[in-house]
């Protein structure tokens, strides 16, 4: 079974990515909706109505099945390799993807609530809301190349930065926008 693990790891990597894609699309077209919801008539119908069958497609055809293929090639992997388990960058690692399936849960709940025309929050709440995946990405991806090198004070204080320069960078955009 071990001659498998390269391609199990690929086919594991590989369906990260599309849910990752996934994550970061869904939120956007969420502000799409959001934003179109404000739009005067018919602007507004014509938008809701294409706009929740990309959202629809996105998220049944790509994201969901992305999410529990990824979840399935990685509990195949540390099945072949449960010594990792010991490891604590692998414990770090799935604390992340605990964090990121509460991420996608929340994603559902919200898709739901749209799909059905009940708007919870602002076009500026989902533009943030759509960094955290960008964070747990970013962390996750470190913490798997640096395993037991990593620093973890300089790891923290990495991701606070990070963090802060993303809000940064938000603001900015924001300003940008409003001009």
């Amino acid at each position: 079974m071990e001659q498998y693990f390269p391609y199990i790891k690929s086919l594991h990597l590989i369906f990260i990515i599309t849910w990752f894609s996934g994550l970061f699309y869904i939120v956007r077209l969420f502000v799409y909706q959001i934003e179109a919801s404000q739009k005067p008539s018919p602007e507004k119908e014509i938008l809701e109505k294409q706009l929740k069958v990309m959202a629809s497609r996105l998220w049944n055809i790509i994201t969901w099945p992305s999410m529990v293929l990824a979840l399935f090639f990685g509990i195949w992997l540390l099945l072949m390799r449960t010594f990792f388990l010991a490891d604590a960058w692998m414990q770090v690692k799935l604390a992340f993807v605990f964090l990121l399936i509460l991420y996608h849960l929340k994603c559902q709940k919200i898709f739901k609530q749209l799909q059905n025309g009940v708007v919870k929050y602002s076009s500026n709440f989902m533009r943030l809301f759509n960094e955290a995946p960008t964070i747990i990405l970013f962390s996750v991806v470190f913490l798997v190349i640096l395993k037991d090198g990593v620093n973890w004070i300089y790891g923290t204080v990495g991701i606070i930065v990070f963090a802060i320069l993303l809000m940064m960078g938000y603001k900015i955009y924001k300003r940008i926008r409003e001009k």
